[in-house]
């Protein structure tokens, strides 16, 4: 799907957004959103949608959130939050290189064109030592998911990704270190995963 007709289904899913995925994502957010570092002071939200992750987030850090919708993005200002909200394109984020400390991706990477060069971008502007918290539906090597698959062209349409394997997306970013992977939701279907950027390669 192009960026033109993704900002097209998101302006038209804006005004739902919530009601259909906040009731099985608030916990799974919760989740991944817990025992965040102590100097993750410069948070990214990297698809912030309608800002459904801003209440899980401490008091005190300095949050940027970026969307591409920008029906989306007014959903999250009406939230009240303090956040910097930013139209962008998460395959060419307008950040600094290893300008922030800790990168919130969920349910994005299975949503934008290039999940490898969205997760490059998150690379490039996460400082070494800065964690990736990720939360979304992701196939497993080997896995064969035959529905998952075989619905994937139809879900595509309708701007999501179902037979997305996360470790050959992973392996293009020999800088990002695996911290945790655990089974999220609909019998793994969803994954909760933590990744930490290394100093060095």
């Amino acid at each position: 799907m192009s960026r033109s007709s993704l900002r097209r289904a998101y302006g038209v899913w804006a005004p739902i957004y919530d009601r259909a995925v906040s009731g099985f994502s608030g916990p799974l957010r919760r989740q991944s959103l817990t025992e965040l570092p102590e100097d993750a002071r410069r948070i990214l939200i990297d698809g912030i949608g309608t800002g459904l992750d801003l209440p899980y987030l401490p008091a005190g850090r300095e949050v940027l959130g970026i969307d591409l919708s920008r029906a989306m993005l007014r959903r999250a200002q009406g939230r009240g939050q303090a956040v910097w909200l930013v139209e962008a394109d998460a395959e060419a984020l307008p950040l600094a290189d290893q300008s922030v400390d800790l990168v919130v991706l969920h349910l994005i990477l299975a949503v934008v064109p290039d999940a490898r060069k969205a997760l490059a971008e998150v690379v490039r502007v996460l400082r070494p030592g800065g964690e990736i918290r990720l939360l979304d539906k992701f196939l497993r090597p080997g896995e064969r998911a035959w529905l998952r698959r075989a619905i994937a062209p139809l879900s595509a349409a309708l701007a999501t990704h179902t037979d997305l394997v996360f470790e050959d997306i992973l392996a293009q970013e020999p800088s990002l270190v695996l911290i945790s992977d655990s089974p999220a939701a609909l019998g793994g279907w969803f994954r909760l995963i933590r990744l930490r950027k290394t100093a060095s390669v």
